[in-house]
């Protein structure tokens, strides 16, 4: 028998990581824009909040908490992240 047919799958993980390297700047740059959105700190006339962006960094709104940011991000739908 071939070693290749006792396969681990990391075939699939070389192309997969290929695949990967081949993206634009612009694929990155949409990548999950429309399942993913992450919040971060800012400040709005001197009050503390959290503002909400797309994946892409587009804003997308604002909450005063984080708490209420992932709320918001969670009910429509999409995954909330933190960003360092």
């Amino acid at each position: 028998m071939k070693n290749d047919q006792f396969s681990n799958g990391s075939g699939d993980a070389n192309q997969a990581a290929l695949a990967l390297r081949e993206l634009s700047l612009q694929d990155w740059a949409s990548f999950g824009v429309q399942e993913i959105a992450y919040i971060r700190p800012v400040v709005v006339n001197g009050v503390k909040a959290m503002s909400i962006h797309a994946a892409d960094g587009t804003p997308i709104g604002a909450a005063p908490t984080a708490e209420l940011a992932i709320a918001a991000i969670e009910q429509h739908e999409l995954a909330a992240v933190r960003v360092h």
